[in-house]
């Protein structure tokens, strides 16, 4: 497996091209473009450009509007719920948590259900909004249909992810960004394109039995929740996985479980939906609602101070704060550019030209 690196500017650049080629406008290009970029550069390389293409075979088929007309469709004073009227959820999102801060501003908190919206990007993003506001950040969506519950051979739930982040003082935020499934879907493509076997507990085949193979899914598998069996407390995961589709689809009005519409453009969605799209849920709340914010920083320092200084089994390990392996990335990343392996460049090449912009290389 090959990597070409190339800087954040250029991945900008080009990103920025193909939602314009989209027909999407110029502030939701560069938003959109934010949403991946920050994948890339805190080392999701899952959910970052890599997705490209993914999005514009969706856009193709005409499940992705790229001038969505997003609007409020419920609302009281701390809460509300949107309608993204099918528009990139990587714009969706953050107009959402927007909301959700401009509550809390006021009121001390808010939450903001989505329904009919598309694939948002990393969790973390929208969750660190909040952060940057001195607010804690809870952002989460369901996905399309791929995770078996505990003791089943079928795909009822999306991979599911949810963040929770938290301004510290001294340190960076203590960021918890987590698929509820043993592992995300774009960790098995990654796989798939590095033709790599996955390890044993991500996934089971099409009889329910554990598999290594990375097209496991393709050939009618599926993957499982957080915990990989009952034993290990795959029914942990299952039921977070249960909670974030329940807020983000049950109570916005989305569609849930298997109705979700799949992310992959050669299948399509439930001919009988149950909602409208994927869902979101998105929560801020004001630190200083609880406590005074230095109060709760200096205490969060304090915390990650403690953990990080854990004795460990083996000295050459240390404990790993939640946020901190991607805030390396991204200030590495930052310099020394963006490292893409060779099959994901080769396929941004192809939708370059496909669309009619420069290449990447």
């Amino acid at each position: 497996m090959n990597f070409i690196t190339f800087s954040e500017v250029k991945l900008r650049q080009f990103t920025e091209a193909v939602f314009l080629k989209m027909g999407c406008p110029a502030q939701d290009a560069s938003l959109a473009t934010d949403v991946l970029l920050k994948s890339d550069l805190r080392g999701i390389d899952s959910h970052g450009v890599a997705r490209l293409s993914g999005y514009v075979r969706l856009w193709e088929k005409e499940r992705i509007n790229a001038h969505p007309n997003i609007k409020v469709v419920h609302e009281t004073y701390t809460t509300a719920t949107v309608d993204g009227d099918a528009g990139l959820g990587l714009v969706v999102a953050p107009f959402a948590m927007k909301i959700a801060i401009e509550k809390a501003k006021i009121y001390g908190s808010g939450w903001v259900a989505v329904k009919n919206s598309n694939h948002f990007g990393i969790a973390g993003y929208h969750a660190l909004l909040a952060v940057e506001q001195d607010m804690i950040g809870i952002s989460m969506t369901n996905a399309s249909p791929l995770v078996a519950p505990t003791y089943a051979s079928e795909r009822l739930l999306g991979t599911n992810p949810m963040c929770y982040a938290f301004p510290a003082g001294k340190y960076p935020p203590v960021v918890v960004d987590m698929a509820t499934a043993a592992a995300a879907n774009g960790k098995l493509e990654i796989a798939q394109r590095a033709n790599k076997p996955i390890p044993e507990g991500w996934a089971q085949d099409k009889d329910g039995k554990t598999t290594t193979d990375a097209n496991g899914l393709k050939e009618g598998g599926s993957l499982l929740p957080l915990g990989s069996d009952k034993e290990h407390g795959s029914h942990k995961g299952y039921g977070l996985g249960a909670a974030v589709d329940i807020l983000s689809a049950v109570l916005s009005g989305a569609n849930y479980g298997p109705w979700v519409p799949p992310f992959v453009a050669f299948l399509e969605p439930s001919a009988n939906p149950v909602g409208e799209g994927v869902g979101h849920f998105f929560g801020a709340m004001r630190v200083d609602g609880f406590r005074p914010n230095q109060e709760f920083k200096d205490h969060l320092d304090n915390w990650i101070s403690r953990f990080k200084n854990a004795k460990t089994v083996n000295p050459n390990k240390k404990v790993v704060i939640p946020g901190e392996p991607e805030f390396d990335f991204e200030n590495e990343r930052k310099k020394n550019g963006i490292p893409l392996i060779d099959a994901v460049v080769n396929d941004l090449n192809e939708l370059a030209q496909k669309l009619n912009i420069p290449s990447l290389s």
